[in-house]
C-alpha cells in the first residue's frame, strides 16, 4: 500500500513537472556548460588556449528562444551565427549525454531536419531537463504538421497554391483529373497554333 502511494505521488509529480515545463525560461545554457567547456579544453592538453577561447565566446553569447512557430539559437560576436527552425521543419530530436555531461547533470538536444545533412541542424547545449524539452518539441512538431497544412509560410490566408496542394493531397483522384484536363487543353492549344 505504501509503495503504491509512493508510485502515485511520483506519477503525479512527473505529470505536473511535464505540464509545468516552460521552454521560454530557457534563454541561456546552464552555467555548468562553462565547466564542461573547461574540462573538454583541458583534455586537449597543449591545445587548451586555442580551444578554450572560442568556447568562452560561444558560452557568453549563446542564446535560445522558443516561440509559437519555432526555436532559435544564436551565438558569436565577430562572426555571429543565427539558426531558426520552425517546428514544422523538425524531423527528429536526439538527446545525448557523454560521461562528462552526466557528471555535470547536462545534456545536448540535437534537432535534425530534412536538409539532407547527416549532422544536426541545431544542437541545444547546456540543458538540465532534456526530456521535458524533447517532449515539448515533439508535441509542437506534431501539432505544426497537423494544423500547418492550410497555408504555406509567408503566404496570405486563403492563398490558392496552398489550398490547391492540400486539397490535391486530400483528393488524389481529383488532382489527377485536373492534371489530365490541363494536359488536354495544352495539346489543344499546341495543335491550334500548329495549324496556323
Amino acid at each position: 500500500m505504501m509503495l503504491e502511494s509512493l508510485a502515485d505521488n511520483k506519477t503525479r509529480t512527473g505529470h505536473a513537472s511535464a505540464a509545468a515545463f516552460d521552454p521560454s525560461t530557457i534563454t541561456r545554457p546552464d552555467p555548468a556548460l562553462m565547466r564542461y567547456y573547461v574540462i573538454v579544453s583541458l583534455l586537449t592538453v597543449f591545445g587548451f588556449p586555442f580551444v578554450i577561447w572560442p568556447m568562452i565566446f560561444k558560452y557568453n553569447t549563446l542564446r535560445y528562444s522558443f516561440d509559437d512557430k519555432g526555436v532559435s539559437m544564436s551565438y558569436g560576436w565577430l562572426f555571429r551565427k543565427e539558426i531558426y527552425l520552425t517546428y514544422r521543419r523538425i524531423q527528429d530530436i536526439h538527446v545525448s549525454r557523454n560521461i562528462i555531461h552526466r557528471w555535470l547533470g547536462l545534456a545536448a538536444v540535437a534537432i535534425q531536419t530534412a536538409s539532407g545533412s547527416s549532422s544536426a541542424e541545431m544542437t541545444i547545449e547546456g540543458i538540465t531537463n532534456p526530456e521535458s524539452l524533447r517532449d515539448f518539441l515533439y508535441t509542437k512538431m506534431r501539432g505544426a504538421r497537423e494544423h500547418g497544412d492550410v497555408a504555406a509560410p509567408g503566404a496570405p490566408a486563403g492563398a490558392a497554391p496552398a489550398a490547391v496542394s492540400s486539397h490535391a493531397a486530400a483528393h488524389p483522384d481529383e488532382a489527377l483529373a485536373l492534371l489530365h484536363e490541363i494536359r488536354d487543353e495544352l495539346r489543344a492549344l499546341r495543335s491550334a497554333q500548329g495549324g496556323r
